[in-house]
């Protein structure tokens, strides 16, 4: 057949594609930059079309490639709003121009990709505006399916990378007791659903929950998921009074990129579960349970990805703290008349000094402070390393017997010149945390 997915390059829609090529049906993605598409694609030959969803709000705008389509698969989503991406526009106003264009143009079969919550009790605007959408295309004489994924995981998802990095923790916090309700369901079983769904017959309920075999709290789900990454600890809780979660919630409604706000807090404590005989029904066996979600085989790998995502954060801080703590010091903290010593016998001219104590001072600083910038930061470990390669050679030359202080205070280098190679490695991205 020849199908057309939107939201084709996420995480749902490359997985849908994917499995359909290798299929042998022929895929078109309905995708903003085609060529950029097709540049960072790795999984085949798909063809591309070229739409911007925040402007493809009239049918017109999708009938033109519509022609000789047998299916469409409307896989786009986002989790939180940003500038000109509201709920509204991606999620009710272009997918309802696109079912009205599968319409008059007579796609055989039209399987919206929803979310479970987006019912009468639904109440956030991520909810709303997919229910919103999922109306429209029931009202229109297509046939159709409306599929309602519960909290989706698998390996370069953002469920995954989340409730992950929130599993392997020393130490786990959790919203109150941790007692809202989870049904996550996994990628390659959410995947064969939309394969049936799009070969066989369509239910006569149209809207079916995508979930797990079974209820869980988000404590059982998180130590669940942690046995399954294979971490023999057990897990420790820390429950977080509701006061202080939605105040983290509000802080982080303001930062870009962060998962957690105001509506992704309300939306997990009125729970995420559904009767999963549907799901069970249409894959003609029970559906993946948590403990499943992870090979054993894949496990050391999933661990050391997730683990990584919050190991790196400590040692840059903790780099970082070194740099500004040292610079702090340096400008006057530790007595300058000692400091000028110890600058004599490296050997720097007394009219260098000062320039040099306060100039090495103050790169540190630099150094320390650009370690916490987003960017450029393979940069600033190579010049780290370099500096710190440079004050060990001229201490070893003039002052060797620092070499042999209690402190160790050169001997230390070896170990910060390790970790700067370590977080230098995985900056320049030689390392993929996501896998």
């Amino acid at each position: 057949m020849n199908i057309l997915i939107t939201g084709g390059t996420g995480f749902l829609g490359s997985h849908f594609a994917t499995r359909f090529a290798r299929e042998g049906h022929r895929l078109t993605l309905a995708v903003r930059d085609p060529a950029s598409a097709r540049t960072r694609s790795t999984a085949g030959a798909f063809d591309y079309a070229a739409i911007d969803f925040r402007r493809a709000t009239r049918s017109a705008d999708w009938l033109p490639m519509l022609g000789g389509i047998d299916v469409v698969i409307n896989a786009v989503g986002i989790l939180r709003e940003s500038g000109g991406q509201t709920f509204d526009l991606l999620h009710r106003q272009a997918p309802a121009a696109l079912f009205s264009a599968c319409a008059q143009a007579g796609v055989k079969r039209v399987i919206q990709i929803s979310a479970l919550g987006a019912d009468e009790h639904a109440q956030s605007g991520y909810h709303l505006s997919k229910r919103a959408a999922d109306e429209v295309l029931l009202g229109l004489p297509v046939a159709a399916a409306i599929v309602q994924p519960s909290l989706v995981y698998g390996a370069g998802g953002t469920s995954a990378r989340l409730f992950g990095v929130l599993a392997s923790l020393p130490l786990i916090p959790l919203p109150g007791r941790g007692d809202q309700r989870v049904q996550p369901v996994h990628i390659d079983d959410l995947v064969e659903l939309v394969v049936r769904l799009v070969d066989g017959e369509l239910p006569d309920n149209p809207r079916i929950a995508a979930v797990g075999p079974h209820a869980l709290t988000l404590r059982e789900f998180l130590a669940a998921l942690r046995q399954a990454l294979g971490i023999a600890r057990p897990p420790h809780f820390i429950p977080v009074p509701d006061v202080l979660t939605d105040s983290a919630a509000k802080v982080a409604s303001m930062l870009p990129g962060a998962l957690l706000d105001v509506e992704t807090l309300a939306m997990l404590r009125r729970g995420n579960t559904a009767d999963p005989s549907m799901m069970r029904r249409l894959l003609g066996r029970e559906p993946r349970g948590v403990e499943d979600f992870i090979p054993r085989r894949e496990a050391g790998a999933a661990r050391l990805g997730v683990q990584l995502q919050w190991l790196l954060p400590v040692l840059r801080a903790s780099l970082a703290f070194v740099w500004i703590l040292t610079g702090i010091v340096s400008l006057g903290v530790f007595p300058v008349a000692e400091s000028h010593a110890l600058l004599a016998r490296a050997g720097v001219p007394e009219a260098l000094r000062s320039a040099a104590l306060y100039g090495a001072a103050l790169l540190d600083l630099a150094l320390g402070v650009l370690m916490l910038a987003g960017r450029g930061r393979a940069a600033v470990l190579v010049v780290q390393a370099g500096l710190i390669l440079a004050y060990t050679a001229i201490i070893s030359w003039r002052l060797p017997e620092f070499w042999l202080h209690p402190y160790g205070p050169v001997s230390k280098n070896l170990p910060m010149l390790a970790a700067i190679w370590l977080l230098y490695e995985l900056e320049s991205h030689r390392w993929n945390t996501n896998t």
